[in-house]
C-alpha cells in the first residue's frame, strides 16, 4: 500500500474514522503512512514521545512493559484491524506506556496525532465514536484484570481456551494458538513452566491434547467443569 487511496481505504475500515467527511479523511490520509516491519522489529519503545497512533493492517504486534527487575510482561497481542496507542492522545504526558514489537512481518498504518486531535476539536460526532470505542475496550480490560488478579493460573488458562471456542454447543473443538505458548503465558501472567504443567495436567485428565500450536479440546463440558 503506497498511495493515498490505499491509506484512505485502510482508514475507512475503522470506526474511529467512519464519521469523517471526505475532506477530513483525505487530510488524515495525507499525514499518515504505512510502516513495514520485519519480525522482531521495534515500532516504538516505552516512554518514547507519542506523535502517532496506529492501526494494524497485517501481522501481529506485541505490546509489553518491562518491570523494574527487567521482566517482560505482555499486555496485549494486537491483531489485524485493531487500533493501538490511541489512548495516549488524551494523556497529559504523551509518551508510549508500552513497547511495540512485530511478532511477524507487519504492515502498520501510522496516523499523525496532532492532525487527528484537531479534527476531534472540530467534530463532536467523531469524539463520541472515539469515546464509545475506548469505553468498550476499557470494559474488556477491566474483565481481564479481574481474571488475572482474582483467579488462579489454571482458571485463567482454561477461561482463555473456552473463549476461543466459537460454537457454544460443541462437544469437542480445535484451537489454533495465534502466538507462541511463551507469549500466551506472559499474556495470562503465568510462568512458562506453570503453563506447561497445567497443559500436561489437562491432558492427563483426558480433557485435551496438544500438537504444536494446535490444542484439541476432547471434552468441552469437562473443561468448563474443571475451570469452574
Amino acid at each position: 500500500m503506497k498511495n493515498l487511496r490505499d491509506v484512505e481505504s485502510e482508514l475507512r475500515k475503522h470506526i474511529l474514522f467512519s464519521a469523517l467527511t471526505p475532506e477530513q479523511l483525505t487530510l488524515v490520509a495525507r499525514h499518515s503512512r504505512i510502516v513495514h516491519l520485519v519480525e522482531g522489529e521495534i515500532l516504538f519503545q516505552q516512554d518514547q514521545p507519542a506523535e502517532r497512533f496506529f492501526r494494524l493492517c497485517s501481522g501481529q504486534i506485541k505490546l509489553s512493559r518491562l518491570s523494574m527487575e527487567g521482566t517482560e510482561h505482555v499486555i496485549e497481542v494486537v491483531h489485524p484491524g485493531q487500533p493501538f496507542a490511541e489512548a495516549v492522545l488524551f494523556m497529559k504526558k504523551r509518551v508510549f506506556p508500552v513497547n511495540a514489537e512485530a511478532l511477524m512481518p507487519c504492515d502498520v498504518l501510522a496516523v499523525d496525532s496532532a492532525i487527528f486531535l484537531q479534527i476531534l476539536y472540530d467534530s463532536r460526532e467523531t469524539c463520541f465514536r472515539l469515546m464509545a470505542d475506548m469505553s468498550y475496550r476499557l470494559h474488556i480490560f477491566v474483565n481481564e484484570i479481574d481474571n488475572l488478579t482474582l483467579q488462579n493460573a489454571t482458571f485463567r488458562l482454561v477461561h482463555h481456551l473456552l473463549q476461543q471456542i466459537r460454537d457454544c454447543k460443541a462437544e469437542t473443538a480445535d484451537i489454533e494458538l495465534v502466538t507462541s505458548k511463551q507469549i500466551l503465558a506472559s499474556r495470562l501472567s503465568i510462568k512458562p513452566e506453570t503453563f506447561s504443567r497445567i497443559l500436561k495436567t489437562l491432558s492427563q485428565q483426558g480433557l485435551l491434547t496438544v500438537n504444536g500450536r494446535t490444542i484439541h479440546i476432547r471434552d468441552v463440558q469437562g473443561l468448563r467443569c474443571f475451570g469452574s
